[in-house]
């Protein structure tokens, strides 16, 4: 099961959740939410211990990151929409290091994607006592870009991604032969406490920076489930939907990642708003996608750029 929530548009969000005298009582119930909107949040209520705790403790800092924090986010989104990765994951960074540069870990992992020494020479960058590239927003962003990647091509699954990114892919596979189970909150008992940790704080801050969770926050099954749902929901949009939207008629193989990447619109809005989307252009059909109005001038200008970016994902194997 999964909680939805959604939160008076008169209360901003961190009041909400550490409200003392009420904490998380609107957050966390398991309230009715409108049936042409099944994207809105999910949270897994195995996660809301911890998440309940982690935004009283990190809720105000972490809202403060959304202004000075902005041109580091903006560069993630334009690198991470290259590799097909949610822009989503970009909060995997802020969990790492809280965007800082220059942050060591007792182990040796260093820069905003605490990466280890070994791991970014792999990958092609240069570490050692005069240069360390780590420490390169552009050049480590890429870097952690191609390490998601090849995780998810491996697990299928971004709450996995997460944690083998703290653990190790061998320390995720193991706990998935151990607990028989790919499902996150089923194999989580066999990951190491700090990883378990990670992936929630990676849910809680999801969840103070979006207003929301999402399919970055939810495991293969969750996300399967949602899709359906979003599938076998009637598309019905209210007066101020209809008012700030736009449609366009595409053609071609434009994924829907890519284009709500590069959007920023939250997928699953985009998927709710164009259900049968990668269906559609997939078959070599054309469709009239729903977009923001205030996105519209943004993915005609980039339309060639989204299409290119969408098919070399397909080929590489990133998406569908």
């Amino acid at each position: 099961m999964l909680i939805q929530f959604k939160v008076s548009a008169n209360t901003s969000l961190i009041d909400t959740l550490i409200d003392d005298k009420k904490p998380f009582a609107n957050l966390f119930l398991y309230n009715k939410v409108a049936s042409n909107k099944p994207y809105q949040a999910q949270i897994n209520p195995r996660a809301i211990p911890f998440v309940e705790e982690y935004v009283r403790k990190q809720g105000k800092s972490l809202e403060k990151m959304k202004v000075w924090g902005k041109p580091y986010f903006d560069l993630y989104d334009q690198i991470l929409v290259n590799y097909g990765i949610p822009k989503e994951m970009k909060y995997l960074s802020v969990i790492e290091s809280h965007l800082g540069a220059t942050v060591l870990s007792w182990a040796g992992a260093g820069g905003p994607w605490q990466l280890m020494p070994a791991v970014a020479k792999q990958y092609g960058l240069q570490v050692g006592p005069h240069v360390d590239q780590r420490t390169d927003y552009f050049k480590s962003t890429h870097v952690a870009a191609r390490i998601m990647k090849q995780l998810y091509t491996e697990f299928g699954d971004w709450l996995l991604v997460v944690a083998a990114y703290n653990c190790g892919n061998g320390c995720v596979r193991s706990a998935i032969r151990r607990a028989k189970n790919k499902d996150f909150w089923q194999l989580q008992n066999y990951l190491p406490e700090e990883t378990r940790n990670h992936v929630k704080k990676f849910i809680a801050t999801h969840l103070i920076f979006e207003g929301a969770g999402g399919f970055t926050t939810m495991t293969a099954a969750e996300v399967a489930q949602a899709k359906t749902q979003i599938k076998n929901t009637p598309l019905t949009l209210t007066a101020q939907e209809l008012a700030s939207s736009a449609l366009i008629e595409v053609s071609g193989r434009f994924n829907s990642l890519v284009v709500a990447n590069e959007l920023q619109m939250n997928i699953q809005q985009f998927n709710a708003w164009n259900p049968g989307f990668d269906k559609a252009l997939a078959a070599g059909e054309k469709y009239a996608m729903r977009i923001s109005k205030d996105k519209e001038a943004v993915f005609i200008a980039k339309k060639n750029q989204l299409l290119l970016a969408s098919v070399r994902a397909i080929i590489e194997g990133v998406i569908q």
